[in-house]
């Protein structure tokens, strides 16, 4: 039995710190007392865990010195990451850091821990573990196991990312819009979270561009993915916003150096850790974002091999990004973290 833990959320009114407080509930994380932090706005803000009652600090350099934890998750943007991180780390405690400040430093660990679990002993070297790309950690969740029968070559993938990514600004932004559309005065909404109105739209812009021609975003899942499966594969990404509050899905088109067979495929993913297979097309059973909000698995369907080249095969998934593509995560990473330390 896990011994409980003194933990900070730092964002901890943001849409991925609330999140943080149901799933530490839900997967039973040994929880001795939070430490929430946020900005000066939030602070008098209260919290509630498990019929206790926290009320929110401001973040500053010293807070982590005055109140000692073992574990800070940090949900509160690279900059706060950046500034922040290190007092925490100084302070004893290992940083658990969702956003994308830390992902790509080569001594800082990227972890998702169904597939990499084995990394997470590299946190020494920085006191940090990262937590990848919301849209990175489904898609790996299904690549591993196919990659470890098949051998994994080449990745396409397209994205259909909800507003929820864009955090709760995000979703309450479509929302007015929607509400602007059924007011008929859609034509005077005017966004501000995202480039254009997403209501009744999709916007094949998420991030900012490159020279290159694709979006930080799309580089995000070719970057991390070699990270966390150690292999440079061939990936390429287009990343697109879609009018859902929850929930990402994505279609990915799949290479590999060996013949695969799609029923095989499919009952390696059906004993893959955290994936749930729902592939009956016949009977219109397939993952939906509308299905798959709140809850801690990636959903996997109409799995099928390409038409002509037998190596191929085209599958689609939905998860929840909040929480498989942040909250979900950052916990399981926790409690891993701490299986290795016994």
């Amino acid at each position: 039995m896990l011994k409980k833990q003194k933990i900070a959320i730092v964002g901890a009114t943001g849409a991925v710190g609330e999140e943080l407080l149901n799933v530490l509930e839900e997967l039973d994380f040994p929880v001795e007392s939070i430490l929430a932090l946020a900005s000066a706005k939030s602070v008098g803000n209260e919290i509630a865990f498990k019929n206790k009652i926290y009320k929110v600090k401001e973040l500053n350099e010293n807070v982590f010195k005055e109140n000692p934890v073992a574990i800070a998750f940090f949900s509160a943007g690279g900059s706060v990451s950046e500034k922040y991180a290190q007092f925490a780390v100084q302070s004893g405690a290992v940083v658990i850091d969702n956003t994308s400040h830390f992902r790509m430093k080569e001594e800082v660990p990227l972890v998702v821990p169904e597939c990499n679990p084995e990394d997470i002993k590299l946190w020494k070297n920085t006191g940090i573990i990262a937590n990848p790309n919301c849209s990175t950690i489904q898609m790996v969740h299904i690549l591993k196991p196919l990659d470890e029968v098949f051998n994994l070559k080449r990745v396409d993938v397209c994205t259909y990312q909800a507003a929820s990514g864009a955090g709760k600004k995000g979703m309450q932004e479509l929302v007015e819009a929607m509400q602007s559309f059924f007011a008929f005065k859609l034509d005077e909404f005017k966004a501000s979270t995202f480039p254009y109105t997403l209501a009744l739209n999709v916007i094949p812009h998420i991030d900012v561009f490159n020279e290159n021609g694709y979006t930080k975003e799309e580089l995000k899942m070719v970057n991390e993915t070699q990270k966390i499966l150690h292999k440079k594969l061939e990936i390429s990404a287009t990343c697109v916003r879609v009018p859902v509050l929850r929930s990402h899905s994505e279609a990915m088109t799949l290479h590999f150096e060996k013949e695969v067979n799609a029923e095989e495929a499919r009952e390696i993913l059906k004993n893959a850790p955290s994936v749930v297979v729902i592939d009956e097309p016949k009977n219109k059973q397939y993952p939906m974002p509308l299905f798959t909000s709140d809850t801690n698995e990636t959903y996997v369907g109409r799995i099928r091999r390409d038409l002509t080249h037998k190596n191929i095969l085209h599958l689609w998934c939905v998860a929840d990004q909040i929480r498989v593509g942040a909250a979900t995560n950052a916990v399981r990473i926790a409690k891993k973290w701490l299986e290795l330390k016994k």
